[in-house]
């Protein structure tokens, strides 16, 4: 696992540091993510013009390393973009990514608690 803990991972940031989604520089979709399950939550239903937008710009993976702390999802993220994916084939792909990382760092957290 990267640098920080599976928990951090996991944690919710502020308000301020949340990832907001736009479709373009000043059209704000409404939707924000604080958490990584939030945002595995919001790529199935924000507007995929907003994840093509911030794919192309590398917000995603900044955020995630970032805010996340979470340098290998951030990883896993930047390598989405080699293939140029747009619509849903880019969904997909996007929240195959997150959920698995999702996935594998609440099981981590639940195996450490028990």
């Amino acid at each position: 696992m990267s640098a920080g803990s599976s928990s951090n991972m996991l944690r919710n940031a502020s308000r301020e540091k949340a990832f907001y989604f736009f479709t373009s520089v000043g059209n704000y979709t409404g939707m924000s993510a604080a958490s990584l399950k939030e945002f595995m939550e919001r790529v199935n239903d924000v507007n995929i013009k907003s994840l093509e937008f911030h794919l192309q710009r590398g917000d995603f993976e900044k955020w995630v390393e970032e805010v996340l702390q979470d340098k290998d999802l951030a990883w896993d993220i930047k390598r989405l973009q080699r293939f140029n994916l747009t619509g849903n084939a880019l969904r997909n792909q996007l929240s195959m990514v997150v959920s698995r990382r999702y996935k594998r760092l609440a099981a981590a957290r639940d195996a450490v608690h028990s």
